[in-house]
């Protein structure tokens, strides 16, 4: 079976980008792939999104597939 991980996190990142200014959200960074830190190969389709409100408090957003 497919998961979406991929999609669901670009959609999120889209979705706080395009109304940034609209938004508390102030900084929106990019989707960071769950990858081997050596040798760079995938762990699992987990994703995650760092993001800034207007405040400065920072927020990790995480998009992972459950088994």
């Amino acid at each position: 079976m497919l998961a979406y991980c991929d999609y669901i996190a670009d959609e999120i990142s889209h979705k706080f980008w395009s109304q940034q200014s609209e938004n508390i959200v102030t900084k929106v960074g990019n989707v960071k792939y769950d990858l081997h830190p050596e040798q760079g190969w995938m762990i699992s389709t987990k994703k995650t999104i760092d993001m800034t409100d207007e405040n400065g408090k920072m927020y990790r957003v995480t998009v992972e597939e459950i088994c």
